[in-house]
């Protein structure tokens, strides 16, 4: 078998052992779903412990609840009984990580919790486990192999509890009603965060960067506005001050050729009319919606009374690291 074989059998085995412990999915997991979300609604955490490559699993698994809405924290094994036990409070609920559900360290801690009004949510691969016995759900990843050749290193078990964690995360997220604006409060420094917090009068070029024109003005004053400005296209205005449409550097190169005369005539004859335009009150992330549907690279910005105000260049959006 090649190397290539190989490594694409540890894909089909993992898959096929993830596969089959969402088959297994059943009340246990609407269990968990349900004291998950009764311990958030009431203002409580979820506690995760684990040790070895369950505790590396635990602590995505944590990350990924935390960014979703749902407050977890890792509770260190080794240093539960010696002080850390103290980030535990009345009404968390516990989620315990253990293949064997026998792991020592863990079901040491398990007497301490106890004295707790806490509820235990076990992930585990023998439900007829010590840790299993002690838990209020228990989620099922057992699998029949590991995708190690040597069936020592957790392969397959280990993205079973993975994938199961994610699980948990988004239901809860969807049970709970979390909105891509909550998401957004909890991510203010990426991509997706600014455009769900940002609206589009933030991140427009405004009516003073703007090059706007009348539609009698000359091909050859749009371009010399457009320079001046260092923009890359104008916006053509009727005589009332409503949109009428708007002419690119792309709109001279591709004319240029074929009208000899084209600086001297109306600008209205070669712009684009009814040009794809946005409100400035809409969030930035319709932009990169309305960008990517209309395949353009320059956006007319409106207010309420349907003037066009600025513009959004695609380039900008790079700049803002929106894009």
């Amino acid at each position: 078998m090649s190397v290539l074989e190989r490594a694409r059998r540890v894909f089909e085995i993992e898959i096929a052992e993830a596969r089959a412990v969402a088959d297994r999915l059943d009340d246990q997991f609407l269990k968990a779903i349900g004291i998950f979300k009764s311990a958030i609604e009431r203002g409580r955490k979820i506690i995760i412990l684990g040790v070895g490559k369950s505790g590396h699993v635990g602590d995505k698994i944590a990350a990924t609840l935390t960014s979703t809405g749902s407050p977890a924290v890792v509770l260190n094994s080794l240093n539960a009984l010696h002080g850390d036990l103290g980030v535990v409070s009345d009404g968390d609920v516990i989620l315990a990580l253990s293949y064997s559900g026998e792991t020592e360290e863990l079901l040491r801690i398990l007497p301490a919790l106890k004295r707790f009004d806490v509820r235990i949510v076990s992930i585990t691969g023998k439900a007829a486990s010590t840790l299993a016995s002690a838990s209020d759900a228990v989620l099922d990843v057992h699998v029949s192999q590991e995708a190690c050749p040597l069936q020592l290193a957790p392969t397959s078990s280990s993205t079973a509890m993975l994938i199961l964690g994610d699980a948990l995360a988004m239901v809860l997220l969807e049970e709970r009603g979390f909105t891509k604006e909550e998401f957004a409060k909890l991510h203010p420094g990426g991509a997706l965060g600014k455009a769900l917090l940002l609206r589009v009068s933030e991140i427009m070029r405004d009516a003073a960067s703007v090059p706007m024109l009348t539609e009698n003005a000359t091909v050859l004053e749009a371009v010399q506005a457009m320079t001046k400005k260092k923009a890359g296209a104008t916006v053509v205005l009727k005589v009332d001050g409503t949109l009428a449409g708007i002419f690119t550097h792309g709109d001279f190169a591709r004319h240029f050729p074929n009208h000899a005369d084209i600086g001297a005539r109306p600008v209205s004859e070669f712009m684009t009319a009814n040009p794809v335009s946005i409100r400035a009150n809409h969030l930035a992330a319709e932009v990169l919606q309305v960008l990517e549907r209309h395949r353009v690279d320059d956006l007319v910005v409106l207010d309420e009374a349907g003037r066009p105000i600025g513009l959004i260049d695609s380039q900008d959006l790079t700049r803002l690291k929106i894009l």
